[in-house]
């Protein structure tokens, strides 16, 4: 468990433990269609690298949420499906897209906010942010010009 909070359950910091891995939910998510080869769960998840997809089934194998089934004949074939335990985040996925759909409908209310000029973040974080994002406008903007004619010159 890479992080414990006294008032939090072991068995919920574990599951979320899997959860903040990068693609890791992802990857689950996809495989709850059904047995897919490395090459199928790769397309389903383009973004995602081959170094990081191997990667993220052995983890989860290790978890024993995945197992990696090895098909015999030519050519050898390797697919990865979810074990019992595996296929259990179906349920954690259903709450997780209707959290989503609130989290979507809460942004599409607060873009009303922003768009009249109220300050939408807030914190030390968004203080210390504010000032940096000033200097760098004020690095991107264009220098003055300043035109330099004969007489001037010397003057």
């Amino acid at each position: 468990m890479k992080h414990s909070c006294q008032h939090l359950c072991e068995t919920f910091q574990a599951a979320m433990d899997v959860l903040a891995k990068p693609w890791n939910g992802l990857i689950i998510a996809t495989l709850e269609a059904g047995a897919l080869r490395f090459g199928e769960i790769g397309v389903r998840l383009d973004r995602i690298s081959d170094r990081m997809l191997s990667s993220r089934l052995k983890e989860l194998e290790a978890l024993g949420l995945v197992v990696r089934r090895v098909l015999p004949g030519p050519p050898v074939r390797v697919e990865y499906e979810l074990t019992d335990t595996g296929r259990g985040f179906g349920a954690v996925a259903q709450a997780i897209s209707r959290w989503g759909e609130m989290l979507a409908e809460s942004a599409a209310r607060g873009v009303g906010a922003r768009a009249a000029g109220t300050a939408v973040k807030t914190g030390p974080r968004a203080a210390r942010q504010e000032p940096a994002a000033r200097r760098a406008r004020a690095r991107s903007a264009p220098a003055p010009v300043t035109r330099v004619t004969k007489g001037s010159a010397g003057a």
